[in-house]
């Protein structure tokens, strides 16, 4: 692909807009942890939202949507159309206890709620764990894509790749803290957006594909493997019961508590935590996380899935991409590159646009993960174990240099990664079972810092086991390995939690003031502390768990249906268009009230 002197003004101006404003939040970033890490705890509601729905939409995500389609038609998207279940439960139950902890990162939540020396193990095993071998998977992954993408438009070598990006995104990362990730990535939301609707666009328009009737028409009588539908935004439970399975079935009814997943951990968690705790109030927190799940699953899922059936039509096999691209590595060709190949067909300045928001789709994921990976090196493991009492400049300074750690360790990474199905699959192993302890953490007094330790060893040391398995052949499937990942994790960290060393009770009454946890989870907590039922009735009131679970439902409802309607008005069913507005019309209105009565 050759870039014209427009393409070259587009994508230029399209950087500078979103990067020349972060180069103003430098000073204030450095005046202490508080403003480097958590934006000084004064974040309103649609920036936090905003930024959260611009870290999640990456450069490796449209290739992963595309990966699913091609070989799992659309209805392999339930994959992470499961997760809608965890975001809004976090919307509704933990948004506000977040806030209310008043904790810097969310590994510090491990002192605040338990106690001993297992407390301040586990908050640092995890500040080293996550941020930085986890949190590395994840930049690399998102910069595996970012290189496949150069590869089949430019030619460019991994190396230069990353290069490229890498300095742009460190720099800034490192100069303008959590204020510039924050005002960078409302603007790339935008052009991102602006770049997807536009390839989605020029895909409809190929004389190949004949506009979205033609696609409807041709993928109706193109049969996948197994009867495959690849339109179908439901699996096909009498032909293909297996596939059924592992992606729908199982991510409705199991994945979605039991799994932690970057951006969808149940409880909230990572950078989603990280943006609650700099909301202004808690009233900010749970708009944030309300408006990024809006966002997320209905604004953005159909542009890449378009793009995705095209590709089905232009390049109906991985030999055909690598006959229009033989200069493409052959170990980078799968089928998530399918995405950046389509890309080819855009015309003149519209390919400026997108390489601009190619860059932005990296840089929003990538300055996120370099800062909030950052804040767990410096403030939860540097500043808590190694180097305590430093003012708060020696504190930014280390995290500055961190970030330039975790650019070269992810960078390093990305010469082992091959495709970005590959990359979801092991996330979703290594932090299989943890899900059902992080949400009932903040409702039962039992849960240890040994269990979140128990929970990490069991769910690494199983998906070690399976890696020995799968290198001696035997292989019993990803969803069966998930289904017992998650039986054995769950049940270690029950026994552990029944049958272990107690938190210090001293430690939970002070958790229970700080935060005010209902249930009966607590009620042996409550007692000790001393709460008369008068007290922990008002607290409760104030949390109103029956109209939360009430916003959780309709919440769900209308990301839902607001996500069908969309698709099924562009394939033109107008009979399920209208039943989807009606739902979607009762289901927001009822939870514009639960909002209401919840925020008074």
């Amino acid at each position: 692909m050759i870039l014209g002197p427009l393409d070259w003004v587009i994508a230029l101006a399209s950087i500078l807009i979103c990067f020349v404003p972060a180069l103003f939040f430098g000073k204030r970033s450095g005046k202490s942890t508080a403003e480097f890490f958590a934006s000084g705890r004064s974040v309103p509601w649609w920036l936090a939202g905003l930024s959260m729905v611009a870290t999640t939409f990456s450069s490796d995500t449209p290739n992963l949507v595309a990966n699913f389609v091609r070989t799992q038609g659309v209805a392999g998207n339930w994959q992470w159309w499961a997760f809608t279940l965890t975001g809004v439960s976090t919307v509704f139950f933990y948004a506000r206890l977040w806030r209310r902890s008043g904790v810097l990162t969310d590994l510090e939540f491990y002192e605040v709620r338990y106690s001993g020396k297992a407390a301040s193990a586990v908050r640092g095993f995890r500040a080293v764990y996550l941020g930085l071998f986890f949190n590395c998977i994840i930049m690399a992954s998102v910069n595996l894509a970012a290189c496949k993408i150069a590869s089949v438009l430019f030619g460019m070598s991994r190396w230069q790749t990353l290069l490229a990006v890498g300095l742009l995104n460190v720099v800034f990362a490192a100069h303008s803290g959590l204020w510039g990730v924050l005002v960078i990535d409302m603007i790339q939301f935008f052009i991102k957006m602006t770049a997807v609707i536009a390839a989605a666009y020029f895909a409809l328009k190929l004389p190949q594909v004949g506009g979205m009737a033609g696609l409807v028409e041709k993928l109706s009588h193109k049969v996948g493997p197994g009867g495959l539908n690849y339109l179908n935004v439901l699996p096909d439970f009498t032909s293909s019961w297996d596939l059924a399975l592992a992606v729908f079935i199982i991510p409705l009814t199991v994945q979605w508590w039991a799994v932690w997943y970057p951006g969808a951990e149940p409880g909230g968690g990572s950078y989603i935590a990280q943006r609650m705790l700099a909301s202004k109030s808690e009233k900010d927190a749970l708009g944030s996380s309300l408006f990024f799940n809006l966002a997320h699953y209905i604004l953005r899922p159909w542009p890449w899935i378009i793009v995705g059936l095209a590709s089905l039509i232009i390049y109906p096999e991985l030999s055909d991409i690598q006959k229009a691209f033989p200069h493409v590595d052959p170990s980078l060709v799968g089928h998530d590159i399918a995405y950046p190949a389509m890309l080819k067909f855009l015309p003149t300045g519209f390919i400026g646009l997108m390489v601009g928001g190619l860059v932005a789709a990296n840089s929003s994921t990538i300055l996120t993960h370099l800062n909030w990976g950052a804040s767990y090196l410096v403030h939860d493991f540097y500043r808590r174990f190694l180097k305590p009492g430093e003012t708060e400049k020696h504190y930014v300074k280390a995290g500055r240099w961190a970030t330039i750690l975790l650019f070269v360790v992810s960078s390093a990474m990305v010469f082992v990664l091959q495709t970005a199905q590959d990359n979801f699959n092991i996330m979703l192993q290594v932090g299989a079972g943890t899900g059902l302890l992080y949400l009932l953490r903040w409702f039962w007094w039992r849960i240890t810092a040994w269990c979140e330790i128990v929970a990490m060893i069991s769910s690494f040391g199983a998906s070690i086991a399976f890696l020995i398995l799968h290198k001696n052949g035997i292989v019993l499937g990803t969803y069966k390995e998930l289904l017992l990942t998650i039986g054995f994790t769950t049940l270690c960290w029950v026994i552990t939690a029944l049958f272990g060393p107690q938190t210090d009770h001293d430690k939970l009454i002070s958790f229970y003031r700080l935060v005010h946890p209902i249930g009966p989870g607590w009620t042996t907590i409550r007692r000790e502390a001393g709460v008369d039922p008068t007290e922990a009735a008002a607290y409760a009131r104030q949390d109103n768990i029956p109209l939360a679970m009430v916003g959780w439902v309709t919440g769900v409802s209308v990301i839902w249906s607001g996500l069908f309607l969309v698709g099924n008005f562009l394939y033109g069913r107008m009979d399920y268009v209208m039943m989807l507005t009606a739902t979607l019309a009762v289901s927001g209105t009822i939870l514009i009230l639960v909002i209401r009565r919840l925020w008074e």
